[in-house]
């Protein structure tokens, strides 16, 4: 007797789904505005940064399992469950205290994979994207050195109690470390990290984490709707640091790299003028960039230091074109926004707290 057709899809279907990994079933790929809500709930209770003192409902089904010790330069993160099925990794963002902001302006850029010498006794070994060409913000990737070895052992830990999917979360300074904590986990040198985890990334009002390079390589692995920055365009912290492009930041190919070499065949007064006008521009960028790695580099090291004496200078690199990551969520004031949240010329975080974000996102995807 032969089945139905509609029946025989139903049945292969369920069956294709009882062979995807649990993770699989429980995460869903896209940016999911109801699932963003709730996660900026979570975000909020860490309840001691700057911009969370409000009242903020709890998410639902959700419970706090774990909350780590400060480490770094105040740097913290919780794990929550949801539904006794995902976990979630929640990334707390600039708080009130001078070594939380340093962090932050400690913005000097550093190879992608390499390794930080923490102490004496402890050197974190890392790896945040495939091309050797790839820079990232040393005082996050601090943050993130601070904080990655106590993730991968909780991670591990409740993957043995059956938990195939985690979410990370962050927001602000917490969202660039999302950035990073993701991109570890992706390329981490662990035999005993499980192989068959799914992540899912969000990473909320959060600055640039590294270079073009390393924002295409963010893209890359969570290509498929598994990565997002959530940005309001009245937000100026997705703006910063500082970036500057200047023609050592261009792939080999760029004919503008080394314009000399491509006019080599003009004739000789075409040839004076282009690299007369090309030495002008590419020398005034090169020295700005030079400046730039210099304060927020060498000399925020030094700061950075003297909170974290064991800690040692890393080789800097010669860059500093900050590119933002992820796949882009923007959310867009519309009218009355700004009767609701004005600026008076002093609240320079109006616009970067939980509640305009929330706000902007009910408006927008129209959620209770």
């Amino acid at each position: 007797m032969r089945l139905p057709k509609c029946l025989v899809a139903t049945c292969m279907a369920g069956w294709l789904l009882g062979c995807l990994p649990l993770a699989a079933r429980q995460l869903r790929p896209g940016f999911d505005p109801g699932e963003y809500e709730q996660l900026l709930r979570i975000s909020a209770h860490h309840a001691d940064t700057p911009w969370t003192h409000v009242i903020v409902p709890r998410p639902d089904d959700c419970r706090l399992v774990y909350r780590s010790p400060v480490t770094g330069l105040m740097n913290r993160w919780d794990l929550w469950l949801q539904h006794e099925q995902t976990g979630i990794i929640s990334i707390r963002g600039t708080v009130a205290k001078a070594e939380s902001w340093l962090e932050n302006f400690y913005a000097g850029m550093i190879p992608s994979r390499g390794e930080l010498h923490l102490n004496d006794s402890t050197i974190f070994h890392y790896k945040l994207a495939q091309d050797s060409n790839a820079y990232v913000h040393a005082g996050w990737t601090l943050g993130l050195a601070s904080m990655a070895p106590d993730i991968v052992a909780k991670i591990k830990e409740y993957y043995a109690k059956g938990i195939r999917g985690f979410i990370i979360i962050g927001h602000s300074q917490g969202g660039a470390i999302a950035f990073l904590l993701r991109s570890y986990l992706q390329y981490i040198n662990d035999p005993a990290f499980p192989k068959d985890i799914v992540f899912k990334t969000y990473c909320s009002a959060a600055p640039k984490p590294g270079n073009q390079y390393y924002a295409y390589d963010f893209d890359y692995i969570t290509r498929g709707g598994w990565g997002f920055r959530i940005v309001s365009t009245r937000d100026w912290v997705p703006e910063t640091p500082f970036s500057l492009q200047t023609t050592s930041d261009f792939t080999a190919v760029n004919p503008f790299k080394d314009v000399r070499k491509r006019t080599r065949k003009q004739k000789l007064m075409a040839r004076l003028a282009i690299n007369y006008m090309y030495g002008r521009l590419n020398r005034a960028s090169r020295r700005a960039s030079r400046r730039m790695q210099r304060i927020l580099g060498k000399l925020a090291y030094k700061q950075v230091h003297k909170t974290i004496p064991g800690y040692t200078r890393p080789d800097f690199v010669n860059s500093h074109h900050y590119i933002p990551a992820g796949s882009p969520i923007i959310l867009y004031p519309g009218q009355g926004y700004d009767e609701k949240f004005p600026y008076d010329g002093k609240n320079v975080f109006v616009h970067h707290m939980f509640p305009p974000y929330v706000y902007l996102l009910k408006q927008q995807y129209r959620i209770d």
